[in-house]
């Protein structure tokens, strides 16, 4: 009786590993397809005119170019100053807020630290921006922002656009 069990067991575990096989010939179908598909659309593509977006001239005095060369990320914003002096052109930006309260709060902060904050509002995003130190270059504004960062790690470069 047990050697027909096992008969029967080894019988149905051949039948099951030999049925789940899938063939060679059906992935081969498969990327043939694919292959066609592809060049089909390669060549639906190549038959088609390049659309070219017109290039709009600005006189040079509108263009302002804000030295990248060592590729350090420094974003564009106009802001106006609410709290505090003066901005120069580059300033390191430590909080963003859509409260004036709440920016204010880090602002005192900082002042009570020994910075000299600022609160500044971009109008167009209706967000007060937390100036911790102001620069009129971008190597002292980067040196800057790198000893903030172990405060503040999001701590990123404003180039005032006014």
């Amino acid at each position: 009786m047990k050697k027909y069990t096992l008969i029967c067991m080894g019988l149905c575990a051949a039948v099951a590993f030999t049925s789940c096989k899938s063939s060679e010939s059906a992935y081969k179908k498969a990327y043939e397809k694919a292959k066609q598909y592809d060049t089909a659309n390669q060549q639906s593509t190549t038959g088609q005119e390049a659309v070219v977006a017109p290039v709009e001239a600005k006189p040079v005095d509108q263009a302002r170019v804000v030295d990248n060369l060592d590729n350090i990320s420094v974003r564009q914003e106009s802001v106006q100053v609410i709290r505090g002096n003066g901005l120069n052109a580059f300033s390191v930006v430590v909080g963003s807020f859509g409260l004036l309260s709440n920016a204010e709060g880090l602002y005192q902060r900082l002042r009570d630290a020994g910075y000299n904050a600022q609160v500044v509002k971009n109008e167009e995003k209706n967000m007060y921006r937390v100036v911790a130190s102001s620069f009129a270059n971008k190597a002292d504004a980067v040196v800057s922002r790198d000893q903030l960062r172990n405060t503040y790690p999001d701590a990123w470069l404003l180039y005032n656009q006014r």
